[in-house]
């Protein structure tokens, strides 16, 4: 092949301009082609291989039951129960007058089965103490019924404050809804928002953290040809959010999180870091290239060649790849950082021959000399890509394949633009090209201290190996995005709650295997709960409407009066506060605290005069009417049947084909990946079918190490068939490898000494960096064959250093990535390739024995 290459060479210096016009002919062309036709596919769900089974199940899954897909979830906080279910109609309302945004809304809280059936659903004994507790209250809701205002309030409290005073009613009774009443109306006193919890006084309890918690379901409709297809209906309900007052000012906060928010910041991470990013790269790499090649017209010459080779890889993936996902938009700083190491390594023996001869004869000697080093370096380098082609990660093959052939193209850019360009620029050879000041030196203490080398090597490789049980694999996909993002705090703070947590399992399957199913998860130590529609169909029905029906016999007409007043003026209700506080008063001159506090509080909001009202209103009256109309839902319960579920909620939990859903929620802390696999792999024990986000951890766990650990070992075979094919000898090919081998361990036991986790980021550059690290050891071994074995001192180690700067600088720019996984990415090979070059610049010497079949070489 070397004659080949340098006759390849020897044509384009012969016919110079007319392959620097083609070759900028074509750069414009393929430039304006790219710039019309690139597009990206942001969809991260497109990664991995659709026909996995599991992707396959969750492909069905998303088929029977569109609504919960593509969701972007609102998480309404409020300070009481009825502010947060304000907040969230307000909310959904808003979100459903933007079709063009949402293709439906929903709020799974509301819904009038729950509104009429749900307290059928709970235990006996807590329906008896719902309706005690209402039939108590028969007098205060009467009040309430026929005047739901905060006029109605305050004549409702003073009727409590009567019967304390007849002795009707005692302070144990009363106290905790005046107590209640009293912290509302004092803050209204002081211009304070604090509206009083409706549902807590009518249920009798305390409210836990899931009561004042509401969610809104929106279906996105996404744009997957913008990096962040999700970031306008995000966008739009924070925007509602605040247009509607739906802010912590007013006791409120609105967040967002869900599959759409999660993806949409993590893209949204990966492109606003990418301007600041590159541009340091580049400034890195123009640094390097000056420092390195200490001649502007071999720093241009390089520059343009990369340029060139840029576009084209850019055109081959938007030509035969099709829109960049992604994992393959990377392939820029890969494709940078490892092509213009051929570009430095030709230049540098370039710069070194012409010392000596003249250019035309500087390139021959230098294609002769490095020519078939490139091709056999760019072969292995694109064999440790392409080992990616055969994984079930489609954005790690897209990446493969366009990497791949990226060193391709770069290879014979630097085969003939680059001798092109410096035949034309006339580049004259610079001393400092020959090699480092310190190598003879450093090769002589190498050889002098071989034994020494290889124990310290042995002992650190020891020590790495004893480190590698202590390796810790994270293939939890959120764990690779911003954790400081909205989407994933929220995510994070809904998964401490064992009541909302996202990792979920779900199957379909047919009524009666569901229910089998359902009850032998039921008994897993790893479940907490299991939901299908079964479920939903109360248990004790005839005991729990017996009791029902006797408090609706005695609330009924209490609940609908005959007729309801008119709302109030401002004058009508401070007449109420008074007329209110006056009764409280005397009885907190018995020793009632709370009735004190709740007389001082209105006495307060009636001197302030009418301009006190309508925060008064707020704060005691808001979410009346609705409690009042729920009230009224469920004491109008019949019996229910599987046959008598409403269509419309029959529809969230049965398939179109009457599958059922059946929705499995984890025990234990879901924020540990292997709580989540432990369950995960429990349930499949039984269900082999189901799919959810705890079964996409478990996949990725085992998925990950094997598929990268077959591109790792298919890059491996690759370059050693490669390598014996050229080299023709098993030590050359040892010696090729072996460094490599060592720099691998190195890297995984500083992981594990760091704590460094693998996952689905940087477990992508271990078969990557084979394929690069190749390049350089292969530089110094086919130097070394019939060559001055002295190789720290030669132009090739000049090369290897500064192609090893420019290399890192382009990883080390992923480092700075918003986006924890490109980030630990670009720090992961940059750790790498410092044990690359470490191993190659130190193994290799000490390893290689003196040769002398030929004089040594300019």
């Amino acid at each position: 092949m070397s004659p080949f290459l340098s006759i390849v060479v020897a044509f384009s210096r012969r016919r110079a301009t007319a392959v620097i016009i083609l070759a900028l002919i074509l750069g414009v062309a393929l430039a304006w082609y790219v710039a019309g036709h690139i597009s990206i596919d942001s969809d991260t769900g497109k990664l991995v291989d659709p026909n996995l089974p599991w992707q396959r199940a969750a492909a069905d899954l998303d088929r029977q039951f569109p609504q919960n897909h593509d969701l972007v979830v609102a998480v309404v906080d409020g300070k009481t129960a009825d502010q947060a279910s304000a907040a969230a109609g307000a909310l959904a309302a808003g979100l459903r007058r933007e079709p063009q945004l949402f293709e439906y809304v929903r709020q799974p809280d509301v819904n009038p089965y729950f509104q009429r059936y749900g307290l059928l659903l709970l235990p006996e004994a807590q329906v008896q103490d719902f309706c005690d507790h209402m039939i108590s209250a028969q007098p205060f809701l009467g009040t309430l019924a026929a005047d739901p205002s905060v006029r109605g309030v305050l004549d409702a409290v003073d009727l409590l404050a009567q019967g304390a005073l007849r002795g009707q009613a005692s302070a144990a009774q009363i106290d905790p809804t005046l107590r209640a009443l009293a912290a509302s109306a004092a803050a209204a006193a002081d211009d304070r928002e604090r509206p009083l919890s409706w549902q807590q006084l009518f249920s009798g309890r305390a409210p836990g953290p899931g009561d004042l918690r509401r969610f809104v379901l929106a279906r996105a409709r996404l744009n997957f040809g913008q990096v962040t297809a999700g970031d306008a209906p995000v966008k739009a309900i924070h925007e509602l959010a605040v247009c509607d007052g739906l802010t912590p000012d007013h006791g409120v906060t609105v967040r967002v999180t869900g599959p759409v928010a999660l993806n949409n910041d993590q893209l949204s991470a990966l492109t606003e870091s990418a301007v600041s990013s590159t541009v340091l790269c580049l400034g890195l790499l123009l640094l390097w290239l000056v420092v390195g090649l200490r001649s502007f017209r071999l720093v241009l010459a390089v520059t343009v060649t990369l340029i060139a080779g840029l576009i084209a890889c850019a055109a081959f993936a938007v030509r035969f790849i099709g829109p960049f996902n992604p994992v393959s938009i990377a392939f820029a700083p890969l494709f940078v950082g490892i092509a213009i190491d051929f570009g430095i390594q030709f230049s540098i023996r370039y710069s070194a021959e012409r010392l000596e001869a003249g250019a035309g004869a500087a390139l021959d000697r230098t294609a002769a000399g490095v020519g078939l080093p490139l091709t056999v370096a760019a072969a292995a380098t694109a064999a440790g890509f392409l080992a990616f082609a055969p994984t079930r990660y489609l954005g790690v093959n897209d990446l493969g394949l366009i990497a791949g052939a990226g060193m391709v193209i770069a290879l014979i850019l630097n085969l003939t633009l680059l001798p092109a360009l410096l035949s034309v620029l006339n580049v004259p050879g610079r001393p400092e090209a020959v090699g480092f000041a310190w190598g003879a030196s450093a090769d002589r203490f190498l050889a002098r201290n071989r034994p020494a080398v290889f124990s310290v090597v042995g002992l650190a490789a020891l020590g790495a190996a004893l480190l590698l049980p202590r390796l810790n694999f994270d293939f939890n996909p959120v764990d690779l995005e911003n954790q400081h993002s909205e989407s994933v705090r929220t995510l994070q703070d809904l998964t401490a709650d064992p009541g909302t947590s996202p990792y979920s399992i779900q199957f379909l399957a047919p009524p009666a295997q569901a229910q089998a199913a359902a009850q032998r998860l039921n008994a897993l130590p790893d479940v907490a709960r299991v939901l299908d529609l079964g479920v939903f169909v109360p248990s004790d029905q005839d005991a729990k409407l017996a009791l029902i029906e006797d408090a609706a016999s005695l609330l009924g007409p209490t609940l609908s009066p005959a007729a309801v007043k008119p709302p109030p003026s401002a004058n009508d209700v401070l007449s109420a506060a008074r007329r209110c506080a006056d009764d409280l008063a005397q009885v907190g001159a018995r020793g009632d605290r709370p009735a004190a506090e709740l007389a001082a509080a209105l006495r307060a909001v009636a001197a302030k005069g009418a301009s006190a009202v309508p925060l008064l209103e707020r704060n005691l009256s808001a979410g009346i009417a609705g409690q009042l109309d729920d009230l009224r839902a469920i004491l109008g319960a019949t019996p229910v049947s599987l046959a008598t579920i409403p269509e419309a909620f029959r529809r969230d939990w049965q398939a179109p084909d009457g599958r059922w859903l059946v929705e499995v929620f984890p025990k234990g802390d879901t924020r540990d990946n292997q709580v989540l696999r432990r369950f995960a792999q429990a349930v499949r024990a039984i269900v082999p079918q189901a799919v959810g986000s705890a079964v996409t951890v478990d996949e990725f766990t085992r998925m990950a190490p094997r598929t990268f650990g077959i591109a790792g070992a298919l890059a491996l075979a690759a370059v050693a068939v490669l390598l014996t094919a050229v080299l023709r000898r098993l030590s050359d090919v040892c010696l090729v490898l072996l460094p490599l081998l060592v720099a691998g361990l190195f890297t995984l036991g500083t992981a594990a000494a760091l704590g460094i986790a693998i996952n689905f980021a940087n477990i992508i550059t271990l078969p990557m960096m084979l394929g690069i690290g190749v390049a350089f050891d292969i530089y110094f071994v086919m130097r070394r064959r019939g060559q001055d074995p002295g190789l720290l001192r030669s132009p090739t180690a000049r090369g290897v250093v500064f192609s090893a700067l420019t290399t890192g600088s382009a990883f080390g720019s992923l480092a700075l990535s918003r986006s924890p996984g490109m980030a630990g990415m670009g720090k992961f090979l940059s750790l790498a390739l410092a044990y690359i070059l470490l191993c190659t610049l130190v193994i290799l010497p000490a390893l290689a024995p003196r040769e002398t079949a030929e004089p040594p070489a300019a």
